[in-house]
């Protein structure tokens, strides 16, 4: 398929965060933008927040920052999603200056470490990280001029409503500099560091122009409507998670926020939520528990049969999926009609599964350092086991493939970053002859959709030359019922590698569904079931060591496994259990 062939529908370019802002406060006006849950003992109670509002509360609190001296200065941003980082966020973008998001997860010396690095003139923080801002502050080694918390404190910290406040009085007294502010769109906007030790994360620079063009772009891939509510999941920052939140605002979409983890089916009743960005580990585990039930209540046949009568009735333009399949439904709140997973590869079986019960399933492909997404599926474009088709606007090539067509992706378009944040030599590295160079090994096949294999840093290479992708591995492994998550790795043994599989097996389905059987009885169970997968892969492929566990492996804050620590810590534990 050539990129003249996709189907895109029409969409707005937008020009500025301040156009993004206005344009939505004039369109859905009084519709909920957020919905906030306000935890008062057991019985919460809700705050909507409108679109108007949220204009009123950009404008109100860009005039109170500006009034601070912090005009075209770079303003960091820590703490859990929440209508407050939000609020930051585009106020920052629309009218202020430079964003600089944290990641909620780092340590201590780390979020000191990238407040130094990124020459930060401000912080705007969760109330969870006053103990750390009193560190900083008492330490002074830092820019930090103005600490900002996000809620009231005893600490003596201004709060967000103390600074809008401050705008609201000189908005009043008709002072308009937070209107007046404009931001070069081709220069930076953003510095986002990736995940790693804060010596080797790099600074991620995206210019307001990078981000809007991807935003421009989703707008043409994907239909959004504005009685759609969103869960949203992915940290917002996570360029994916900010993206996300910028794309659904200029849709007329309204926002909830997750509890957690464990809370994730209960949110998607309790706010009717519609569209459902998330990584492939949440969604996989949701199909898993509902496949689960069904295999429980003895209608695996039944679920199959039904599924295709209604699959050949959908080529027939006759949708009755949902009407089908409603008991299902209702358990993701009866309202999730859209889901788009990224970040890692989504197995194929659950994409199809939900689509089957009449959800939309789509996979994308990005990185942080394109804003983030490359390519994706749609309505009209849809392959499972790929991700999809290039953006509109974006190319897309494979460098120096090999036989099968496989090399590294390199992409160019008006959502590749500026560059590093101070590191021009990792910036060269990436940035070659107006192409971007992903790091991922993939390749497009023969219908034009977009196959990725793994990242090149993760690939397996034998003494023999042979190549082996985990992710390849992991999808089979992953499907077994008691697998909760897998990582497969070159385990070193004398000059070569073996390889190798952790997996970390789900307690709850051992205990209810294998009668809590011994580790060494589940040990056999596995061992066993990963011989069989086996028998279906090249001999090269075979998996010749396993690592079994219930601890969860060390992960970023979007859940993905962070290989080489986790490979580090598997060594060192084999280290100390044979001394």
């Amino acid at each position: 398929m050539k990129n003249e062939e996709i189907i895109y529908k029409s969409a707005k370019k937008l020009n500025s965060f301040r156009e993004l802002l206005e344009d939505s406060a004039k369109k859905y006006g009084e519709k909920n933008a957020f919905i906030i849950k306000e935890k008062i003992e057991k019985n919460p109670k809700y705050k909507y927040i409108s679109y108007n509002r949220l204009k009123d509360d950009v404008d109100s609190f860009g005039q109170g920052l500006i009034s601070l001296g912090l005009k075209g200065k770079r303003i960091a941003i820590i703490g859990k999603n929440s209508y407050e980082w939000g609020l930051t966020y585009l106020t920052v973008l629309s009218s202020v200056g430079i964003s600089v998001p944290l990641d909620k997860g780092l340590k201590q010396d780390e979020i000191e470490s990238l407040i130094s690095r990124s020459s930060a003139d401000c912080i705007v923080f969760d109330d969870k990280y006053i103990d750390i801002m009193n560190d900083v502050k008492e330490k002074g080694n830092s820019n930090i001029k103005e600490f900002i918390c996000m809620r009231k404190n005893e600490n003596g910290y201004k709060t967000i409503d103390d600074v809008i406040a401050i705008g609201k009085k000189e908005l009043s007294d008709g002072k308009k500099d937070v209107f007046e502010y404009t931001i070069d769109p081709k220069s930076m906007a953003v510095i986002l560091f990736t995940s790693g030790t804060t010596a080797l994360s790099k600074g991620v620079m995206l210019s307001q122009d990078n981000i809007l063009s991807n935003i421009y772009q989703m707008d043409c891939m994907i239909e959004f409507l504005d009685s759609d509510v969103s869960l949203a999941f992915l940290p917002f920052h996570h360029t994916f998670g900010s993206t996300a939140l910028l794309l659904f605002l200029h849709n007329g979409v309204c926002t909830t926020f997750c509890d957690g983890l464990k809370y994730i089916q209960k949110n998607l009743v309790e706010y009717k939520v519609s569209v459902f960005v998330c990584v492939p580990l949440i969604i996989e585990s949701m199909y898993k528990k509902i496949m689960q039930e069904v295999k429980k209540q003895g209608k695996e046949k039944l679920i199959n049969t039904v599924g295709k009568i209604s699959n050949g009735l959908y080529k027939m333009h006759i949708d009755i999926r949902r009407k089908l399949f409603k008991v299902i439904l209702d358990q993701l709140g009866g309202h999730v009609r859209f889901v788009v997973s990224g970040a890692a590869a989504l197995d194929k079986d659950v994409a199809k599964g939900f689509r089957t019960f009449g959800v939309t399933v789509i996979q994308g492909y990005g990185l942080t350092e394109t804003s983030p997404v490359l390519a994706s599926e749609n309505t009209r474009h849809i392959a499972p086991g790929t991700v999809g088709v290039p953006m509109h606007g974006v190319e897309i090539e494979i460098d120096n493939p090999d036989e099968k067509g496989i090399g590294e992706i390199k992409a160019k378009g008006d959502n590749v970053m500026l560059g590093y944040f101070e590191n021009e030599e990792a910036t060269n590295e990436v940035l070659k002859d107006g192409w971007f160079y992903t790091g991922d090994l993939g390749y497009i096949n023969k219908d034009g959709y977009l196959v990725i294999n793994g990242r090149k840093k993760t690939v397996i290479v034998l003494k023999n030359g042979k190549n082996i992708f985990p992710e390849e591995l992991e999808a089979l492994i992953n499907n077994l019922p008691y697998v909760a998550e897998s990582m497969v790795f070159g385990y070193p043994k004398d000059d070569d590698l073996v390889v190798s599989v952790e997996v970390q097996y789900n307690k709850d389905y051992v205990e209810k569904e294998m009668n809590n059987i011994s580790y060494d009885q589940l040990h056999d169970i596995v061992w066993n079931d990963i011989k069989k997968i086996n028998t279906t892969l090249p001999t090269y492929k075979y998996i010749k060591k396993l690592f079994l566990t219930d601890e969860e492996m060390i992960k970023t804050t979007t859940a993905k496994v962070k290989r080489f620590k986790e490979i580090e810590k598997i060594l060192e534990n084999e280290k100390k259990n044979n001394n």
